[in-house]
């Protein structure tokens, strides 16, 4: 039985196979997923799990070298950015990823390119991220 990090097997699975420069996406409980994408559905109810909980999981357990929010979430939903950069801020020592901002319409679109799309319970606007995996030597 696997110790440390992710426990869920379908995340584990894709960070495993994740390259430099690939991309996986959390979204809240309403971003719609591309089809064809893989869909890894976490969300339980409205909430839970919130979007934060599971951004610091997935941090936690990936090299993570650029990250994609949405223009709109600056306005929209600053604490929630604040939060972001927090936890970036926290995990990243040394190295910041580099953070890019789209619209949301661009975001979506972006998501299409994603390796997968994690549902979390998040109904708080604006509260998706793309993150592109780093090099990790």
């Amino acid at each position: 039985m696997k110790k440390y990090g992710i426990l869920n097997s379908s995340i584990a699975r894709v960070l495993s196979y994740m390259g430099h420069t690939d991309r996986i996406c959390i979204g809240d409980c309403g971003l719609p997923i591309p089809d064809g994408i893989e869909r890894i559905d976490l969300a339980l109810r409205f909430g839970q799990p919130s979007f934060l909980e599971v951004l610091e999981a997935v941090a936690g357990d990936m090299k993570i070298e650029k990250i994609v929010l949405a223009e709109e979430i600056r306005e929209q939903n600053p604490e929630q950015l604040r939060a972001v950069e927090a936890l970036f801020d926290r995990y990243e020592t040394g190295f910041k990823p580099r953070v890019e901002f789209v619209s949301h319409k661009r975001l979506k679109e972006l998501s299409g390119e994603c390796k997968a799309v994690i549902r979390t319970g998040e109904t708080t606007p604006y509260s998706n991220i793309i993150l592109q995996s780093g090099c990790i030597f």
